[in-house]
């Protein structure tokens, strides 16, 4: 019998990516609910064998223009209380680290690119480890307080906390380890004003695309896989 993985979407274009196939192999039923069109209320926060929460373009602090993230973050609140399984990406991360009491606010810069992001000594004993080195997809320019209880797994220099988990079943990172080649020019697409704003062309971020999103899948993967399998044990 597949597992239930019910999966928490912002946007059309904001998807599992290459997440999905791994779920695939590992057995569970992939069940996307679109959060700004579905009412959250009537999900059950601890039927799903997995929780995962994907990004937006939305803040945490703009649930008067999003109320749906009022009731993700109730969701999460129940669901982090029973010690259920969790994986949250950018502003999943977000909800997920203010279900747990902390603030989220903008960041000191807007960040679009490939970027390393640096393990901590618990990030390099865990499935995080395998972006050690690798230059991994960021689109954010929001960020949150480490809530209290949680591992931190990952910083950077410009954000220190990029991944933290709880025990073997909540993970949560900023940077967007799903993001396929299709997705990204998806992306550029449609925020051309958003790129310029930032000094960038769509040409930079292809030719960045081009250099790091081969090895950046092939460490998603093996992230995410070994993540899952820790969830069995």
């Amino acid at each position: 019998m597949s597992r239930i993985a019910l999966v928490l979407r912002h946007d059309d274009t904001i998807h599992l990516g290459n997440l999905e196939p791994v779920l695939l192999e590992h057995g569970y039923d992939v069940r996307y609910v679109d959060t700004m069109r579905e009412d959250l209320a009537v999900l059950d926060p601890h039927a799903a064998d997995l929780l995962v929460v994907l990004g937006g373009e939305m803040g945490v602090y703009e649930a008067d223009r999003f109320p749906a993230l009022r009731a993700e973050i109730t969701l999460l609140e129940s669901r982090l209380e029973a010690r259920l399984p969790v994986f949250g990406v950018c502003l999943g991360a977000q909800l997920m680290a203010n279900a747990l009491g902390s603030r989220v606010y903008r960041g000191p810069t807007n960040e679009i690119g490939y970027r390393f992001v640096l393990p901590t000594e618990a990030g390099a004993n865990s499935p995080v480890r395998h972006m050690n080195g690798v230059p991994v997809f960021q689109w954010h320019s929001d960020t949150f307080d480490l809530p209290e209880g949680v591992t931190l797994l990952a910083g950077s220099p410009q954000y220190g906390n990029e991944a933290f988990s709880i025990g073997n079943w909540a993970l949560a990172v900023q940077f967007h380890p799903e993001v396929t080649e299709e997705m990204h020019e998806v992306w550029l697409a449609a925020s051309e004003a958003e790129v310029a704003a930032e000094g960038y062309t769509p040409t930079d971020l292809r030719l960045e695309r081009d250099r790091y999103s081969e090895g950046m899948q092939a460490a998603s993967r093996a992230m995410f896989s070994e993540w899952l399998a820790g969830l069995d044990h």
